[in-house]
């Protein structure tokens, strides 16, 4: 019978959410919930939704902006230009805590001291929110996210009564060293991301601009408060832990780690380079493949910083080793005899790849660990290349 009275009063909601008709009662609560971080690399920030619960009424609802759709028309397209839409969906509570339980992700509700008629202001604004017309918008990692939406929503229903205090934040990082922090370094989630995304994620970032992250809404809705007539109180009346995972050790396997991965071909490029060096040759086929592989991803890196919508993949200095032009010249560089500006080519490349040291110790950008392995072999080859193409009759 509770389930049945549970999927009428969704029903009844879902009828006149266009109407809003539904008018809370004193007893309504608004919290924000928190989830822990998951395994898969999407779910290692972990999540936020507001929960709207009216035991009078019978409403125990979620506001879900975590949301998109396989489904979309170029889907892939969509999200590899930064143009695919997000959207905030309405969930019954019970299942949307199971789901979170059955992963093993702790669940946190921070309920908000909220007076009646502000309850009632956050429940419209949600329900109209999630209307078909307005339920959709254009995700951004870093500043619209299932996370800033939390936020967001609750300065527009708020306004100048809520203050954020960020004395808190004590350490300052860029948004970069914020993500690190929820991953292990030495991952290919770690190093895609290192990868993809430019020197912009790399400054230094406000206490406001933490909340992109789930753990910095929980903990800058703590610290925030609302100013009342003759106080000024603490936004969170009550905080509770829903669900407490049980801890897993993860265990990782060094040997499919980035880091092993390309120090095996950086060993293999080494290795070609010291037999070339002792048989007074040049192995060409090596050098169409490394100008293939890095041309292609300079490819991809520089279409995603000038061809797409999404903010931070601009001025990304992952180009500096992974050269676009490079790809232009493969059947160049497989020629027995090369054209003799090949020579100053592969000096440029050396110049590339000090520029990105450059870079790296200022803290312009900082590079994948994994990657160091390969850094180091490409500028061995290149110079071996420039030493050997410096006399015209090696050339073959």
């Amino acid at each position: 019978m509770k389930h049945i009275y549970t999927l009428l009063t969704l029903l009844l909601l879902s009828l006149t959410i266009n109407a809003q008709e539904i008018i809370l009662t004193e007893n309504a609560e608004v919290s924000i919930l928190t989830i822990g971080p998951g395994t898969q690399l999407n779910d290692s920030f972990g999540h936020s939704a507001y929960r709207i619960k009216d035991e009078n009424l019978g409403v125990d609802i979620v506001y879900n902006y975590g949301v998109f759709d396989f489904n979309t028309q170029n889907f892939y397209i969509k999200f590899a230009r930064g143009k695919l839409l997000y959207k905030i969906v309405t969930n019954h509570y019970e299942p949307f805590y199971n789901s979170y339980v059955y992963q093993n992700r702790w669940v946190k509700e921070q309920i908000l001291s909220l007076s009646y008629s502000e309850k009632q202001a956050m429940f419209d604004f949600l329900q109209n929110n999630a209307k078909p017309e307005n339920r959709d918008y254009k995700y951004d990692f870093f500043y619209d996210n299932c996370a800033t939406k939390i936020r967001d929503v609750l300065i527009k229903v708020l306004g100048n009564k809520l203050e954020y205090n960020d004395d808190y934040i004590t350490e300052s990082y860029s948004f970069r060293e914020l993500i690190q922090q929820n991953l292990n370094s030495n991952t290919w989630g770690s190093l895609g991301i290192d990868i993809g995304l430019g020197a912009v994620i790399d400054k230094k970032v406000s206490q406001f601009e933490y909340q992109f992250l789930p753990e910095y809404i929980f903990k800058g809705t703590h610290n925030a408060t609302i100013q009342r007539i003759n106080s000024k109180d603490n936004i969170v009346k009550e905080t509770i832990t829903l669900f407490e995972n049980k801890e897993i050790k993860i265990r990782r396997n060094f040997f499919i780690s980035p880091l092993f991965i390309f120090g095996l071909i950086g060993l293999m490029i080494l290795f070609i380079t010291y037999k070339d060096l002792k048989k007074g040759t040049r192995s060409r086929y090596l050098d169409a493949i490394i100008f293939f592989i890095t041309g292609i991803i300079g490819v991809l890196l520089l279409l995603l910083w000038v061809a797409t919508d999404h903010t931070s993949t601009a001025y990304n200095y992952n180009l500096l080793w992974a050269f676009p032009f490079s790809i232009l010249f493969i059947f160049t560089v497989i020629k027995k005899h090369p054209s003799k500006w090949l020579r100053r080519y592969f000096i440029f490349l050396i110049l590339l790849l000090v520029l990105l040291c450059l870079h790296w110790i200022t803290g312009v950008q900082i590079f994948s660990i994994g990657l160091i392995p390969l850094f180091i072999a490409l500028g061995v080859r290149y110079a071996y290349l420039v030493w050997f193409l410096k006399t015209p009759q090696r050339s073959h």
